[in-house]
């Protein structure tokens, strides 16, 4: 009777287990890569290779592709802001990559339309089949995420109505796309200073609008229009746990946005954390 009652405890609490893991669209899984024991915001365990990606990207991998038992690595699409270059965003995308993504930086000073972004889809599923390619058989085509900055940030959700892209964070957005069009998660960051994409009217709205998807809103206490560039300074670690959740599979990472324990719903760095009703 003991034993029954043992395995029958064992089942429901692999049940509810499963049931949490599920909110926000991604299965219960463990996390394919080392985890960082909610260090999101530090460099992650891989040396960062960064090279051109053909004409029109910037990859940013991890150099030794497949290590730590990763096999397969998620890819994450990048949109620049009006007129600048990967360049700008260099610390953070090379985070990106110390954590296990491949990420296609768009070269592009104008990603509004996400069509650039997109083609990073493309250029690395190339590589991915290649002969002799050092991508060969490493890139994750299933595990796509686009995030991008200003107009970027519009690139993002305008890429995030493809079927491929798993979840999409736009950050500080432009409002090129259309959120109605999302097919999965999705994560809006502000600034709470930011003069230039003014949270309460430009992303807090397009935020409270996106109801047929799970959506976060996190609006960063004291940043600015330009607090994303170079490393991202406080969105950095956001970002990389959404992505780690999402893409990695990492329950750590997912306790930050979701289940009643939702670690970023109190947190002090925050001016406004929301979560629609399919996030919670």
């Amino acid at each position: 009777m003991k034993r029954r009652s043992r395995v029958l405890g064992s089942l429901l609490v692999a049940g509810l287990f499963a049931a949490v893991s599920a909110v926000g669209g991604t299965p219960a899984a463990a996390a394919s890569c080392p985890a960082v024991d909610r260090n999101w915001a530090a460099a992650g365990p891989f040396a960062v290779t960064v090279e051109a990606g053909g004409p029109a990207h910037t990859l940013y991998r991890p150099t030794d592709l497949g290590g730590f038992g990763c096999g397969r690595h998620p890819v994450i699409i990048w949109g620049n802001g009006t007129g600048v270059t990967p360049k700008i965003y260099d610390g953070l995308l090379r985070h990106f990559a110390s954590h296990g993504f491949i990420v296609a930086a768009a070269d592009t000073p104008w990603s509004g339309s996400g069509r650039d972004m997109l083609d990073g889809i493309d250029y690395l599923a190339g590589r991915d089949s290649a002969p002799g390619s050092v991508y060969r058989g490493k890139v994750d085509l299933t595990k796509i995420g686009a995030a991008g900055h200003s107009q970027g940030g519009g690139g993002a959700i305008a890429a995030g109505a493809d079927a491929r892209v798993d979840t999409t964070v736009p950050i500080e957005p432009g409002p090129q796309g259309s959120v109605d069009a999302l097919t999965g998660p999705v994560f809006f960051l502000a600034g709470q200073h930011d003069l230039v994409v003014v949270p309460q009217l430009l992303v807090h709205p397009r935020y409270l609008r996106t109801t047929h998807v799970p959506a976060v809103y996190g609006e960063l206490a004291g940043a600015t229009h330009t607090t994303p560039a170079f490393d991202g300074g406080g969105f950095r670690g956001p970002i990389t746990a959404w992505f780690r959740y999402h893409l990695l599979g990492d329950q750590q990472a997912g306790g930050e946005f979701f289940g009643t324990g939702c670690g970023y719903c109190a947190a002090g760095e925050w001016s406004r954390f929301e979560r629609n009703a399919k996030a919670t």
